[in-house]
């Protein structure tokens, strides 16, 4: 597989996996009593200052504000959380891709151990961000639904590779 096409194949992997994730999360939040409908949970209709947002959202305000030195106001708190949120995405299933394109065959399984990874990841970069707490403050159910979420997507970005590398 060229570096290009590896790129391309990451970004639609990453836009399919993130969707995928995004359905399993909003099937918990409809589940758990959610009535939002589908658009304006996804795009964080409900988020109205930074302090709701979550942290793809202050990740993201941290950068533009760092970047460019301009404060941005809590009226763009939804639009940053999509954009980091399928960002985040596509950028971990682009260096999936990468990686999996140098392989013989890329596995389907092996969308397991990343879907694990990024979302260990989460765990060790968020809390030195001071934007989520250490690991061992949530409690196991908290950690096993995120951490099934990350599964799904790990999974969906791999079978997509793996679908698009024949």
């Amino acid at each position: 597989m060229s570096p290009i096409g590896a790129v391309i194949r990451g970004v639609v992997a990453g836009v399919i996996g993130t969707a995928a994730m995004d359905a399993l999360l909003f099937a918990r939040y409809r589940r758990g009593g959610g009535d939002s409908p589908f658009a304006a949970w996804e795009f964080s209709a409900g988020i109205t200052t930074w302090e709701d947002a979550p942290a793809p959202a202050h990740v993201g305000k941290r950068l533009f504000e760092g970047l460019f030195q301009t404060e941005l106001p809590p009226t763009r708190a939804p639009l940053v959380n999509n954009v980091m949120h399928w960002g985040y995405g596509i950028l971990n299933a682009v260096q999936y891709s990468i990686v999996a394109g140098s392989l013989r065959e890329p596995r389907i399984r092996y969308g397991l151990p990343f879907g694990a990874a990024v979302w260990s990841g989460d765990y060790v970069i968020l809390p030195a961000a001071k934007l989520y707490e250490p690991i061992w403050s949530y409690d196991v159910k908290t950690l096993a639904n995120d951490l099934s979420a990350h599964l799904v997507y790990g999974l969906a970005t791999a079978t997509v590779v793996r679908l698009l590398s024949r």
